[in-house]
């Protein structure tokens, strides 16, 4: 399948993940979840430029995971959920496996433990 034959959904899904595979970007996501902030308020505590800052800035605008207003002569970002919120949809059709695989490994490591002592086996 060509990456033109995909859903939308699906395309969606490929930016929000390769937006969040960047630790700088998820670092201004974390930050954007306590409101607002401008562009230098995000590269605060960050030891890169401005220019570099913005680029991570459009990558997750382009994801859909931040918006920016417009306030006098500032453009304040914030987040936008949406697409997370598409991720943990994603994410959630595989909870059953994980979960039953974590029951297996519970079941294997009671098995496998001794009984405390002083009790009967």
């Amino acid at each position: 399948m060509l990456i033109a034959d995909l859903p939308a959904d699906d395309e969606r899904l490929d930016e929000t993940f390769a937006a969040l595979a960047n630790s700088t970007r998820r670092a201004i996501l974390a930050r954007l979840t306590e409101g607002e902030a401008t562009v230098n308020e995000l590269a605060a505590p960050f030891a890169m430029t401005l220019p570099a800052i913005s680029k991570h800035i459009k990558v997750l605008e382009r994801a859909g995971l931040i918006e920016r207003s417009r306030h006098a002569r500032f453009r304040p970002c914030r987040l936008d959920p949406g697409p997370l919120a598409d991720v943990a949809g994603w994410a959630e059709q595989y909870r059953p496996i994980w979960e039953e695989r974590f029951d297996r490994l519970s079941d294997y490591l009671d098995h496998i433990q001794p009984p405390p002592e002083g009790t009967d086996p």
